[in-house]
């Protein structure tokens, strides 16, 4: 397989996943014995973290916590007319993937959260559907680097000799933001593909506080309309 899904157990047993990391990330982590195969038998090989992978993920949360502020600075760069301008930050484009897959994916977040009612703030079908669309721009990026602001990603040709699927991926994603609209294709596309947090979608957008999760399930309410069309 040409990637790495991590999941995590929901409370009522459902797998969520939570992050898509290439291959060789995955071997590596296996290799350190971070990660293990209990059963490698099946066509689809399990791994799960050890005890030694809990200490590193530890050492690692810790070194990110001591850098968050120079990875402020960082995303700061990338503010530019209301929008983000991350070709402009330095760092090869394959090290900016490898921090965003120890990311949780917002969507993650927004499923534990629960509305005055108990219920879940965000249902599992809105959050199938935005991992839909991150699939989608993962394949997109697949052979080669693409643009990372959602108007020059929505002007880039999708790359015909590249890799199988990565040119049909690409212009599924673009179909789904044109199909969202403006607005709410934004914040589809920054955390959904890119896995930006909300807040920081929130300032780059000039929204209020505590609007962009509104303003996200909307978006993939939509979302889903248009997957269940296709």
């Amino acid at each position: 397989m040409e990637t790495a899904v991590v999941v995590r157990s929901a409370p009522d047993g459902a797998q969520l996943r939570t992050a898509v990391v290439e291959r060789e990330i995955a071997q590596a982590m296996a290799l350190k014995e971070w990660i293990s195969c209990p059963d490698a038998s099946g066509r689809v090989a399990r791994y799960f973290i050890t005890n030694a992978g809990r200490t590193a993920l530890r050492r690692l949360a810790a070194q990110g916590e001591n850098a968050a502020l120079g990875f402020g600075d960082a995303h700061a760069k990338m503010m530019k007319d209301g929008a983000w301008d991350i070709a402009s930050v330095d760092g090869d484009d394959r090290d900016r993937s490898a921090i965003r897959a120890t990311i949780e994916s917002p969507l993650v977040g927004l499923s534990r959260r629960r509305d005055k009612d108990g219920k879940p703030f965000l249902t599992r079908d809105l959050g199938a559907v935005g991992e839909r669309l991150r699939e989608d721009f993962e394949l997109a990026k697949m052979g080669r680097a693409i643009p990372r602001n959602l108007t020059a990603f929505m002007t880039t040709e999708p790359l015909k000799d590249g890799p199988p699927g990565a040119a049909a991926g690409h212009l599924r994603v673009q179909d789904a933001m044109k199909e969202i609209g403006a607005g709410l294709s934004d914040i589809a596309f920054y955390c959904c593909c890119l896995l930006e947090g909300l807040e920081l979608t929130e300032k780059a957008m000039g929204w209020s506080a505590r609007s962009g999760k509104i303003v996200l399930r909307i978006a993939l309410q939509r979302l889903k309309r248009h997957y269940a069309e296709q």
